[in-house]
Order: C-alpha cells, then sequence, then structure tokens
C-alpha cells in the first residue's frame, strides 16, 4: 500500500528523481521522460472521462481500468529490470492486460463503419480527448522503444502501450458515432 504523508520532500530540488530501485536518475533521463508521459497520458484520459456522455458507461469503466493499468505501466517503468534482488516483487505489465485491452479494441470496433478516409481529431469533447490521448500514448511508446535500445523494457509493456493508441482511436471513433460523426480528411480540401 502507498502512504504519502508529505507531498514535497525536496528530494528533487537537484534536478533528480528516484526509480522503484532507490536508485536516483536525473529528471531529463529517458526512463523518467517515458514513465512521466504515461502519466500524461492518465491525465488526458481523465479529461476525456469528463466529457462522457451518460450512455458512455461502458466505455467510461474501461477508461476506469485502462488509467489504473497506465499507473501499473509508469510503475513498470519506474523499476528497471536490471536482474538485481529488491527485497519485494516489482509490478510489471502482464500480456493478459495485452489481451483485455484487444478484446476491447475489437468490441467497440465492431460497432463502427468502416473507414474511408483518415481521421481527423475532433468532434466531440470527448473524441477529441481521446485523440490527444493517443497522440500522447504514441509519444510514450516513442519513448519506450528508444529507451528499450538502451536498458531492458518489457515486452509485454510496449505492446500495452502500441495497444493503447489504437483503443484511442477507436473509442473516439464512437464517441463521434454517437453524436455527428468522424471528422474526416478531405485531401487537398483547402487548395
Amino acid at each position: 500500500m502507498v502512504v504519502l504523508n508529505k507531498i514535497y520532500t525536496r528530494t528533487g530540488d537537484q534536478g533528480t528523481t528516484a526509480l522503484g530501485s532507490g536508485e536516483r536518475r536525473l529528471k531529463s533521463d529517458l526512463r523518467i521522460d517515458a514513465y512521466g508521459t504515461v502519466d500524461e497520458t492518465n491525465s488526458i484520459v481523465g479529461m476525456a472521462r469528463l466529457h462522457l456522455i451518460e450512455d458512455d458507461k461502458l466505455l467510461d469503466d474501461v477508461l476506469s481500468r485502462i488509467q489504473n493499468d497506465l499507473f501499473d505501466l509508469g510503475a513498470d517503468l519506474a523499476t528497471p529490470d536490471t536482474g538485481e534482488d529488491l527485497g519485494y516483487e516489482p509490478l510489471r505489465i502482464i500480456d493478459a492486460q495485452v489481451s483485455a485491452l484487444e478484446k476491447e479494441i475489437d468490441r467497440v470496433n465492431a460497432d463502427l463503419d468502416p473507414l474511408r478516409s483518415f481521421v481527423l481529431p475532433g468532434g466531440t469533447a470527448a473524441s477529441a480527448h481521446l485523440h490527444l490521448a493517443r497522440t500522447v500514448s504514441r509519444r510514450a511508446e516513442r519513448l519506450m522503444v528508444a529507451l528499450q535500445q538502451e536498458e531492458p523494457v518489457s515486452e509485454a509493456s510496449i505492446k500495452y502501450i502500441n495497444r493503447l493508441s489504437d483503443f484511442f482511436f477507436v473509442a473516439a471513433r464512437a464517441c463521434n458515432k454517437r453524436a455527428q460523426g468522424d471528422v474526416l480528411w478531405v485531401p487537398g480540401k483547402n487548395r
């Protein structure tokens, strides 16, 4: 259980932060940037949930689970797998979380019309926020892949973040379907 009695500790005043292993790293470190971007994604999901309509209870439940998974992903990234005994079992993203996300993508996508054009971010407020979550999660994925070139990042966490942006895309389309429909790209429209 996490207990936070004091919010500021002053331990980061010199530009470093602690990983789950206790190791201190610069706040500009690629690993810190990766899990910080995962946290940013989570905040955007919270904003998207504020804009869901009452009929979106099922989608809200899924987004709630995703927010919890994003904290799991942040914990995974905050504790590099160095092979050392930490004295505890670090939290890791597992394949079951990836599979659950894939099932939700398939479920939501089954009710959507096939795409005949690229979709522009927009439409309803919920959809716009989900598109923002999609693009920020893609940035997190790029950072995680770059980090994976330098030090261990679990395959399940890379799969999860990759599927997550796909989920946000179909969820954004589902929100727009209930309203005015997708905002479609019209190539060369303003020439």
